[in-house]
């Protein structure tokens, strides 16, 4: 769990980095519309969460920063009993208080008022204040009808002189880097997934469907982390299906002499753990399944080896496509390097953090505290083979941890998993 001393820490790294004379405004957004009378179930904006640690919707945090103060309010919706008997609780001012170290706790109708005050300069603590920052990430909700944009062009007519500044680069830049706290809640994440995998594993076997063996992994994992719910939507694809790399629909039967490959995950604190292996249906590989799964394994130990601070991940990318490349060569399953592209079509590496595809420059040289996936993969759609191993990487000062290095995949493991399994 994330204390409050850590967000109020997040909260001044932001304040450093915003303008003085200048304000900002962070939304934990609304449910978006599915169908009919129906919404989406919420996701807060994780910009506010990283910054509050308040997950509920119709909220905001205010900061501003003016002749060399830093004042911080959080708004909230008020206590509805109506609201409560059909949708459940709320939290209390004191509540979010205590989650998030915010003592300055409104109701959100008094934001609209109170923004106003600041941009026009009728607030009596400070003069007009127009630099304001918005985090304007794309198709963001802030209201029922009203979306980021519309949000930054109501507040324009207010002052032709307010210049709006976008939040969201420099929050992503806080976040790429993960505290000891936020490690241990991933870590957290993966020790659920690990047992989740185990336990989707017993479940493969000849005639079993895919969505069966993705069940046992939602139920498991469930129960271990109190419902916190997985990362993503779960990709359980055997045979043909996994040279797919975003397989939608698990529907097929598992056969005899397929591999079934997994990529999924825990939730922990909204921080995703992410992870793939590959096991075959009959408790034991093929020698063609072998050879591919021994090419893909040895990149993935190969990416965690050469991953350091420095490194950038275009990098990674393309010291994997040379490892690959040249394993399949010598393999003689591909007959010119150039023909790789056929079979390994993905990047090996991004962010992870509260969001699967964290933020993050991926350009930027690696540093110590950025967790990031290693998934080399290989996809031979006319073999009816594809194999993806991903682990996640914890970037320390001098190369990095595998925090998913329990998690079994070398051949001789999990063949041994399905020869001692009941």
């Amino acid at each position: 769990m994330i204390p409050s001393t850590e967000y109020q820490a997040r909260r001044a790294s932001l304040f450093s980095a915003m303008a003085e004379d200048s304000f900002a405004v962070i939304f934990s957004g609304v449910a978006k519309k599915c169908s009919a009378d129906e919404n989406y179930p919420f996701e807060v904006n994780r910009n506010f969460y990283y910054l509050t640690g308040i997950n509920q919707e119709d909220s905001a945090l205010l900061l501003i920063k003016c002749d060399g103060e830093e004042r911080e309010y959080l708004l909230i919706s008020p206590f509805d009993p109506v609201k409560e008997k059909w949708y459940g609780k709320r939290l209390t001012p004191a509540e979010a208080t205590t989650i998030s170290g915010i003592r300055n706790v409104l109701l959100n109708s008094a934001l609209s008022s109170r923004v106003e005050t600041i941009i026009t300069g009728s607030y009596s603590d400070f003069p007009a204040i127009n630099t304001l920052y918005l985090d304007l990430e794309k198709e963001q909700k802030v209201a029922e009808d009203t979306d980021i944009e519309d949000y930054r062009r109501s507040l324009e007519l207010l002052s032709s002189n307010l210049n709006v500044v976008d939040a969201y680069p420099l929050i992503c830049k806080l976040r790429m880097v993960k505290s000891e706290n936020e490690v241990n809640e991933f870590r957290a994440a993966v020790e659920a997934t690990k047992i989740g995998i185990a336990s989707a594993m017993a479940k493969i076997r000849p005639g079993v469907y895919e969505y069966e063996v993705a069940d046992e992994f939602h139920r498991v994992i469930n129960d271990y982390s109190g419902y916190q719910g997985t990362s993503f939507p779960t990709i359980l694809a055997s045979g043909v299906n996994s040279t797919c790399l975003h397989y939608p629909t698990p529907l097929a039967k598992i056969n005899a002499g397929d591999v079934v490959l997994m990529d999924l995950g825990s939730r922990n604190g909204f921080y995703c753990a992410d992870v793939s292996r590959t096991v075959p249906a009959d408790g034991v590989f093929s020698d063609l399944q072998r050879t591919i799964y021994s090419i893909v394994l040895g990149a993935n130990k190969a990416v965690a080896n050469f991953a350091r601070p420095g490194r950038t991940i275009k990098e990674l990318q393309n010291f994997t496509i040379e490892y690959l490349a040249a394993e399949c060569l010598s393999k003689r399953l591909i007959q010119d390097k150039s023909e790789i592209s056929n079979y390994y079509f993905h990047g090996v590496s991004h962010f992870i953090g509260l969001d699967t595809h964290d933020v993050g420059d991926r350009n930027l040289p690696l540093v110590a505290g950025n967790i990031i996936s290693d998934e080399p993969g290989l996809y031979f759609k006319e073999l009816g083979i594809g194999v993806r191993i991903e682990d996640d990487l914890l970037i320390t000062e001098d190369g990095c941890e595998v925090l998913t290095k329990d998690i079994i995949k070398e051949i001789e493991d999990i063949e041994a998993f399905y020869k001692h399994r009941i």
